[in-house]
């Protein structure tokens, strides 16, 4: 069963005998054997009721010992406030909390009860780390992307993201900027400001979608939708008759981490007779 009730906070929600014994209690236990998402240990904080705390996908997951005699966990936000309770059943040997896509990144405090005793208390850090690993072109890489027709994957992107974190992260928008066929700014398809458009395309359900959930320690390869490469009269950047170089900005909105994440980019253009008929080529440039 689950409690929430956001107003308790840490001390009077789950501080439930006196402070003297809370010391015995912490003096007979010892060190704890808990670790955190990232499989090392965690500090020694006098409890030895937990065995393994892990975050798997948007679920934080207390394990514990089927002979611990536990009545309820409670799980405490970062800003001190009650997040959620779980009564533990006879012979369990974990509770679960559901984080979900909009939870407070930041340490978490676990607390063990039995009765209204507190026998066992750990924290635990919660937060994602979004790292672009790479990005390429359809047109030059049309290996990388999904089974489509060749006219629709030239004009896309690739992006493979990795969350090197500890707790799960959305994005919610991608963005071209810059110097790119047709950017996602007023020079093309205008949506920088338009919360209903993602910019993100689901090979799946050959559609876009409002956003795309990563998991820690997780890899994945998010596609355009907007066509950020394709050359269309009048916007963005156009082949001419000499080559020319320019900068573009690879943009990334995340709910729960640092909101933006950005790396810039080098294009070149190979001259053309023809407006939409050079060669593109791409470098990694310096981090936004």
């Amino acid at each position: 069963m689950t409690q929430n009730n956001p107003h308790l906070r840490r001390r009077t929600a789950l501080r439930t005998v006196a402070g003297a014994a809370l010391m015995n209690v912490a003096g007979c236990l010892g060190g704890n054997g808990s670790k955190t998402p990232d499989g090392s240990d965690s500090p020694s904080n006098g409890s030895r009721v937990f065995q393994e705390i892990v975050v798997d996908g948007t679920t934080l997951v207390v394990e514990f010992g089927s002979d611990s005699e536990l009545d309820q966990i409670n799980l405490v936000q970062p800003n001190g406030e009650l997040l959620s309770q779980q009564e533990v059943a006879t012979g369990s040997e974990q509770v679960s909390f559901d984080l979900g896509t909009t939870y407070e990144p930041g340490e978490y405090e676990v607390f063990a009860l039995r009765g209204e005793e507190e026998i066992g208390e750990d924290t635990v850090t919660v937060e994602p780390d979004l790292q672009i690993v790479r990005m390429g072109i359809g047109r030059n890489q049309p290996e990388e992307m999904w089974n489509g027709p060749v006219d629709e994957i030239e004009e896309e992107a690739f992006v493979t993201l990795e969350n090197q974190g500890s707790g799960p992260d959305r994005v919610t928008k991608l963005l071209f900027t810059g110097d790119v066929p047709y950017p996602a700014d007023e020079e093309g398809t205008n949506y920088v400001d338009d919360d209903s458009v993602s910019g993100i395309y689901d090979p799946d359900s050959d559609s876009e979608v409002e956003q795309v959930i990563i998991d820690p320690e997780e890899r994945i390869t998010i596609y355009s939708s907007r066509s950020p490469f394709a050359f269309v009269p009048g916007a963005g950047t156009s082949c001419s008759e000499e080559s020319k170089t320019g900068e573009f900005e690879l943009i990334l909105e995340a709910r729960i981490g640092e909101g933006r994440i950005t790396k810039t980019y080098s294009i070149q253009y190979s001259a053309s007779q023809e407006s939409d008929n050079c060669e593109i080529s791409i470098r990694e440039g310096n981090n936004g």
